[in-house]
């Protein structure tokens, strides 16, 4: 709920004997914070140099990324080969992730690299300059559709193309405007899947 995102392996889940097992640590929580979300992410291998360059040509090519953290974070500019490119483009997932004050963004799970079980993980949302709280994250397609819950009982449902695509440690733009004292409390997808019968 302040931020904080880790991303590991299922396989360091080890399975247990019954459901009523304790289980093991998958982040460690600051007091205050709680776990709101979790995901599966469909795995990449790729360096932190691959990743760097990765955001780097994708921006030159494509222009659509704003404020990806690793873009101008080192002095020597890497590359990668086009075919490694375009495979990193075709399986890039972006993750939605929506606050209690109605901010959202989109962030590409590249930026998201794997850790082991049990850190206390890395910023996923600046939240810093305003009391604020991340209500729920998950991945996304353009043309999929959210809806937003507020405490007072309104509702909005936007589609996710409308909300930008930013680095994982921005602030993100205004999804729902909420009143004073208001809250987002629930968000769900729609992900509305084009009929067969219906396809000519």
């Amino acid at each position: 709920s302040m931020g904080k995102a880790i991303r590991f392996p299922v396989t360091d889940v080890r399975l247990f004997k019954g459901r009523d097992s304790s289980g093991v640590r998958g982040i460690k929580l600051n007091p205050e914070d709680y776990v709101v979300s979790m995901a599966i992410l469909n795995h990449v291998n790729a360096s932190s140099d691959e990743r760097t360059a990765y955001f780097k040509m994708r921006k030159s090519s494509l222009g659509d990324v704003n404020d990806i953290e690793q873009i101008g974070s080192v002095e020597i500019q890497p590359t990668i080969p086009d075919h490694r490119f375009k495979e990193l483009l075709e399986r890039e997932e972006w993750i939605l992730m929506i606050t209690s004050s109605g901010f959202g963004k989109r962030s590409s799970a590249h930026e998201y690299r794997i850790a082991s079980r049990g850190g206390q993980g890395i910023s996923a949302a600046n939240l810093q300059t305003r009391d604020d709280t991340v209500i729920s994250s998950f991945p996304v397609d353009d043309d999929d559709q959210i809806m937003l819950v507020t405490s007072t009982g309104q509702s909005i449902r936007c589609p996710v193309d409308g909300i930008r695509l930013s680095g994982r440690s921005t602030a993100g733009v205004t999804v729902f405007k909420t009143a004073e004292n208001e809250k987002v409390v629930s968000v769900a997808l729609i992900a509305e899947k084009p009929d067969p019968e219906t396809e000519t």
